[in-house]
């Protein structure tokens, strides 16, 4: 890891820019989703960062990741699978291949570590 990846991030704090989804991935809503890459592994495999989105509906296709929900509420369902609902200070677990639709209750920020 370099000296300029190095550092201490108010999670809360950190701005992001939003970025129009896809228009396939809309659902419902105008949702909008951002993020900032914090770290990432030497030759790649693995990052962390934080991503947020915005209130709507959406799909998508996961990556392995872990993530801890820093402010807001979503209901995710996993296709053949469970339906997870989310909030601050809760840890969840997605695995690559999984298709998700995303319900965001309240704009949802997380903390990311998603393996390549």
């Amino acid at each position: 890891m370099s000296d300029a990846k190095q550092a201490v991030h108010h999670i809360a704090d950190v701005a992001l820019e939003p970025d129009p989804l896809p228009d396939e991935q809309v659902l419902a809503g105008s949702p909008q989703v951002s993020a900032r890459e914090l770290w990432s592994a030497p030759g790649g495999g693995a990052s962390a960062g934080i991503w947020e989105h915005s209130e709507g509906i959406s799909s998508d296709v996961e990556a392995d990741e872990v993530f801890v929900v820093i402010s807001g509420r979503a209901t995710i369902a996993v296709e053949d699978g469970p339906t997870l609902e989310v909030g601050p200070g809760d840890v969840a677990t997605l695995r690559a291949g999984q298709r998700t639709v995303w319900t965001v209750h309240e704009p949802l920020r997380k903390v990311y570590f998603v393996q390549e």
